[in-house]
């Protein structure tokens, strides 16, 4: 197919040159037989001789003329027919190049003025060309200096493509001037699209003297976020969480781990910094405010407070004695609704609300994650939340749980990892329940653990259907829910 549009592009090329080199042929040929036409006619009287011998000057500049005509024709056909050639073979992989149409420009115009001159010099030997151009010299100064810029961005725009410090798709900072992703590269200047959506267009003779800052498309670019917390709380536990909160932002890169480290002692707090690799850089800025926004609602439900300024007087007003009392009662009631803890009696169920914890998660969070020992299970007070099983690479959503609904409970129960992850779709909270809260119930009456196991059980079946589309699980093998509630909780059989 490539032969054949080859062949096309080739064979009009081909057919003028046969067509000029058959004129220069017959030239010659018509040259002689119109000037001894000529001569014939003074020998025949036909006219004054003052006539013929115009005629015969005139046809002796115009024949020359011709074939100076038809000769740079011929070269300039054939300079064309090789630059194709050679472009669709040896140079077939780069032939779409700046670089490649620059070079075959300025080769070509140096063979056709080469060309002119050797061939006008064949025809008029008499004629002097170099005095012709030399007398032009002042011309060409005034047109060199009002081409100065413009061979400036050519020569400039000669090195960037040779270099190629920098391809479109890029993103780029040219010093102060711009930043934003390259859309295209000439010989005359680069094409910025700014992250506000706006072109900027900078000349290469420009940009040949900036400093570049260059982001390559094919490349995991690292960026830096940074917050602060206050002195109270623990470096290595705020570091761990943060980073584990980074890893699980959209577009932070799981080839390499984000980096939390203290970054300086302030005068208020800890300054903390964020080093994470982007896969798509294009989307740093709405990464980083991701990150920032997973940070907070992480501070909010570990209870870390971000560094005030001394000066600043920060005054909390306590939570107001009913509003308390709404938010115990709230909890009780929604614990109160949740199968397992039916066999409850109320003093525990209050002993449960008044140990337990609201959360709150960003958008797109993950709550659990697969595969992850854990020993709490969760009630969704707000918002939904997407339960997820990963087969390798592969991501199946086995459900979308509500306000009221609950999971984690065999964490809780029995300290199994976690089978699935679970996301929030939008901003939700929570209410968790720690194996540390249960203990001293069950420890309390061991008879509760006989009720809570039946309810897993059932609740077991009627999720197994689910279950069962995405991963096998086999009966045989396994303790039952109640000899692990036993071990786990380290009650008596």
């Amino acid at each position: 197919m490539d032969q054949t549009k080859l062949l096309s592009r080739l064979l009009p090329t081909v057919l003028f040159i046969v067509f000029v080199a058959f004129v220069l042929f017959l030239l010659p040929r018509v040259e002689a037989i119109t000037l001894d036409y000529i001569g014939g006619m003074f020998a025949r009287s036909v006219t004054s001789e003052m006539f013929v011998g115009s005629l015969r000057s005139f046809a002796a500049y115009l024949f020359p003329v011709l074939k100076i005509i038809f000769w740079m024709s011929l070269v300039i056909a054939i300079v064309r027919l090789l630059t194709m050639v050679i472009l669709a073979t040896v140079l077939r992989s780069v032939a779409q190049s700046e670089i490649v149409s620059l070079t075959r420009t300025v080769v070509s115009v140096l063979i056709y003025i080469t060309a002119f001159f050797v061939i006008f010099q064949s025809h008029f030997p008499n004629v002097e060309l170099a005095a012709i151009f030399t007398g032009s010299t002042i011309v060409g100064i005034v047109v060199g200096l009002a081409l100065q810029d413009t061979l400036g961005n050519f020569f400039s725009g000669v090195a960037l493509q040779a270099d190629h410090p920098f391809q479109v798709g890029d993103v780029i900072s040219v010093s102060n001037r711009a930043t934003g992703v390259v859309e295209s590269v000439t010989w005359r200047g680069i094409k910025i699209r700014t992250f506000q959506d706006k072109l900027v267009i900078i000349s290469n003779s420009v940009v040949g003297k900036e400093v570049i800052e260059v982001a390559p498309k094919d490349n995991l670019n690292a960026r830096l976020v940074f917050f602060n917390t206050e002195y109270g709380f623990s470096p290595s536990r705020t570091a761990k969480l943060v980073r584990e909160a980074v890893r699980n932002v959209p577009n932070v890169s799981g080839l390499k781990r984000p980096i939390v480290r203290v970054r300086n002692l302030g005068d208020n707090g800890l300054d903390w910094e964020v080093k994470y690799w982007c896969e798509d850089y294009r989307r740093h800025n709405d990464t980083d405010a991701l990150i920032r926004q997973t940070i907070w609602y992480l501070f909010n439900r570990e209870r870390i407070n971000f560094a005030f300024p001394t000066r600043t007087v920060h005054v909390e007003n306590p939570t107001p004695a009913t509003a308390q009392d709404e938010l115990f009662e709230r909890s009780s009631e929604i614990i109160a609704a949740v199968p397992i803890f039916l066999p409850l009696s109320e003093g525990d169920l209050e002993l449960l609300a008044a140990n337990a914890e609201n959360r709150v998660f960003a958008p797109g969070e993950v709550i659990v994650e697969q595969g992850r020992s854990g020993g709490s299970m969760f009630i969704v007070t707000q918002g939904t939340v997407r339960i997820e099983h990963s087969d390798g690479a592969e991501k199946h959503i086995l459900a979308r749980l509500s306000a009221g609904d609950f999971f984690g409970e065999m964490s809780l129960l029995t300290g199994e990892k976690r089978s699935a992850s679970v996301v929030a779709d939008d901003e939700t909270q929570v209410t968790e329940i720690r194996k540390k809260v249960l203990a001293p119930i069950l420890k309390k009456d061991p008879s509760l653990a006989e009720r809570i196991a039946e309810i897993v059980e059932k609740r077991r079946g009627e999720l197994s259907a689910i279950e069962d589309q995405h991963h096998e699980r086999a009966s045989s093998g396994k303790q039952s829910v109640l000899r692990s509630l036993r071990q786990f909780f380290g009650l008596e059989k």
